[in-house]
């Protein structure tokens, strides 16, 4: 996704599969690497509405910067936010001839700050964040090593397993101004904007949904041009939520879609599962 800091690690400069997300969820900033015969893909989640839960205490009135909304999303969620999670993730890639690509993607977490996404098991590649790094791997092999954050991480997941301080810098490290914010409405839901005062929508800025205080909007720009994601279908599973279809919108256009299903939470992940080192070597989680 984009870098504030980054210390190259010395390694071969080959080209490997990027991530979007999540979730979502990848690189946001390179995307995929496409091929032009897909693997077979599972059938996603129906798209539905999300779940209804009973509502929680009101603390509107509390939430008045990027600061106490960050601190809201944690108290809301975190006593009951699972702390590991797996899916699959059929990635759908626009290309600019028209046509597309379509990937799976095997993704695991482990929160907060670890996170795999092997967008190609045969060949042993993918991505790996830990902490405050990412690596890029292809053929079992590191290729890429940099120091960089993934936010659709940071805001779908640790957001709710990290002290709202930790999110809190790394947010303001990724460029979003936290004292910039106000109140709007999103596809007929109200909203929080953190990053941009109202009627901006050039800075770099996330949107979270005011009833169940989840992500569902971030745009800044990147080298491809204006980004802009939208987390649209939510479940509620293992005690917190998942989105299970995200867009990716590129200057205008859909370049990614992402649809998750088989989704499990709180289960045992190895700790192997996000040792750079151990990459090719442990076995893959499966569905």
């Amino acid at each position: 996704m984009r870098v504030s800091r980054r210390r190259k690690k010395p390694t071969p400069r080959l080209t490997v599969v990027g991530l979007v997300f999540l979730g979502m969820m990848g690189s946001a900033c390179r995307g995929p690497r496409t091929t032009s015969v897909p693997p077979t893909t599972p059938a996603p989640v129906p798209k539905s509405k999300a779940p209804t839960q009973p509502a929680a205490p009101s603390v509107t009135n509390a939430i008045t910067s990027g600061a106490s909304l960050i601190r809201a999303m944690h108290d809301r969620h975190a006593p009951t936010w699972y702390h590991s999670v797996t899916f699959v993730q059929k990635t759908t890639v626009s290309l600019s001839s028209g046509g597309q690509v379509v990937q799976t993607w095997y993704e695991a977490g482990q929160l907060p700050g670890h996170f795999r996404i092997d967008t190609d098991p045969s060949s042993k590649a993918g991505v790996l964040y830990s902490g405050d790094s990412t690596y890029n791997f292809a053929g079992g092999k590191l290729v890429k090593a940099d120091m960089e954050l993934n936010e659709l991480l940071v805001l779908g997941f640790d957001v709710y397993a990290q002290d709202p301080e930790r999110t809190e810098a790394a947010l303001r490290g990724r460029g979003f101004d936290l004292a910039r914010f106000h109140e709007g409405t999103w596809r007929g839901m109200p909203i929080y904007v953190v990053g941009a005062a109202r009627g901006d929508t050039t800075s770099k800025q996330f949107w979270v949904d005011r009833d169940r205080l989840l992500l569902v909007r971030l745009l800044e720009n990147t080298r491809q041009g204006r980004s802009d994601y939208r987390l649209n279908e939510y479940a509620a599973i293992g005690g917190g939520w998942i989105a299970t279809e995200v867009e990716q919108y590129v200057n205008g256009k859909r370049r990614l879609l992402e649809q998750n299903s088989h989704l499990r939470t709180n289960i045992a992940l190895s700790d192997a599962l996000f040792n750079p080192r151990k990459w090719a070597t442990v076995p893959l989680w499966t569905p």
